[in-house]
């Protein structure tokens, strides 16, 4: 990967802790919106879809799960059209209008009136979503200096961390309380203190001059990108489709009531600030390590998820270490992407999002087909587990074409988040 095209920013160390905090909340505003709708999931489906969920409900909660899929989506599309488009934006510039964006449909979405306008709006609110992740990750690593990189991208994504542990279930007791559109209301309301965070502590940092859609969409052309992306969407649906089926896990399956369910998003969001930070730590020192460790948890900790739901301690035990394992997860493939990225830095850092969207996805899609089909509420836990089998081996592959270059004699990122420089894939 090439150097920073800005270099560390000579700012106080007050000042960056400011900075990375401002965008941190970002990510903690962001997380609140993606997250809170599966703790309010049968709330959504009672409300927006009445006459199904009052003859079935498993079907009415898994139609519901469609608005988690639009949301995922809309990352999806939005991530590398606005990252590749904006590319030579100054970067606060460009986050500002990505919060302004995110307030708005964020709002729309609490006051739309029907499923299928509400459905839009959740696709519509996402759009700025990776593109937000990708350029709040380069201000943060450009911020931190070479060797941190991981670690200030893993600040970033704390913000979506600490909100399962705070925004979501504090947001999900509202709903609960107040109703979901109140609840929605408030997410727009951290979206509206971001931006004031942002204008006032994060310091200009310029576009890319020499950067164009054509030279981002290089790394469309790059087999290790997919690879890294793969790795990413396919391997992160084994949190997705737990996460998004977890209030009726906690009801239906364990046989706790609705007030047990925030504090089952307290425990998974616990294990996503605590792996996220590890993650970002590990990452730095060997990229391909804290992959496959990541990934061993995760396959571990699914497995017995699925194995002990019915009893407390197994489901606690379970969503914590699923939760854990996930998020290291996280800076792990972002500092993958950037290494095998090049000069296409701002669609990689971007798609990297685009990618667990599709995880988003995928989990919620195949969970609730397992649902509708009767299987119940742990066979998302299963399904979970084959994606996330098949994201280890996507990583084995990854690495043993690293491998194979080495020997040809080409320099590589084998399993490290050094800054180098590396022949196009």
């Amino acid at each position: 990967m090439p150097p920073s095209t800005h270099g560390p920013t000579q700012l106080s160390p007050a000042r960056i802790r400011l900075a990375l905090f401002a965008l941190a909340l970002g990510g903690f505003a962001i997380g609140s919106t993606e997250f809170v709708a599966m703790g309010l999931l049968p709330n959504l489906a009672a409300d927006l879809l009445p006459g199904l969920y009052a003859a079935q409900p498993d079907v009415a909660n898994a139609q519901a799960g469609w608005l988690i899929s639009a949301y995922a989506l809309g990352v999806v599309v939005g991530a590398p059209t606005i990252a590749a488009a904006a590319t030579r934006w100054p970067r606060k510039k460009l986050l500002l209008a990505l919060l302004v964006a995110f307030t708005l449909g964020t709002i729309a979405s609490a006051l739309l009136p029907s499923f299928g306008l509400v459905l839009a709006a959740r696709f519509v609110a996402a759009l700025p979503h990776g593109a937000y992740f990708g350029i709040a990750s380069l201000v943060a690593a450009d911020l931190m200096g070479p060797g941190k990189r991981a670690r200030g991208i893993a600040v970033v994504l704390s913000g979506l961390t600490i909100a399962n542990v705070i925004g979501v279930p504090a947001i999900t007791w509202l709903g609960q309380v107040a109703g979901w559109r109140v609840a929605y209301l408030a997410v727009a309301g951290i979206f509206a203190l971001t931006f004031l965070a942002v204008a006032l502590v994060v310091p200009f940092q310029p576009g890319n001059p020499h950067s164009s859609i054509r030279r981002e969409l290089r790394a469309l052309g790059r087999r290790q990108v997919w690879l890294a992306l793969l790795i990413g969407a396919i391997g992160f649906g084994g949190l997705f489709a737990v996460y998004t089926y977890v209030s009726p896990l906690v009801m239906d399956v364990t046989g706790l009531a609705a007030w047990a369910v925030p504090i089952v998003l307290v425990v998974i969001g616990a294990g996503m600030t605590i792996g996220n930070l590890v993650g970002g730590v590990l990452a730095d020192r060997s990229v391909r390590r804290t992959m496959y460790g990541a990934f061993g948890v995760l396959l571990v900790a699914l497995s017995a998820l699925a194995l002990s739901a019915q009893f407390l301690a197994g489901l606690l035990a379970g969503v914590f270490l699923v939760g854990a394992a996930a998020a290291a997860l996280g800076p792990t493939i972002q500092t993958r992407l950037m290494d095998v990225a090049h000069d296409s830095q701002s669609i990689a850092a971007a798609l990297h999002h685009s990618a667990l969207n599709v995880g988003n996805a995928l989990g919620a899609y195949l969970g609730g087909v397992a649902i509708a089909a009767g299987l119940g509420y742990v066979a998302p836990v299963w399904i979970g587990l084959g994606l996330s089998g098949l994201g280890i081996l996507l990583a084995v592959v990854t690495f043993a074409i690293d491998r194979s270059r080495r020997r040809l004699g080409v320099h590589v990122p084998y399993g490290t988040a050094a800054i180098m420089v590396v022949p196009a894939t």
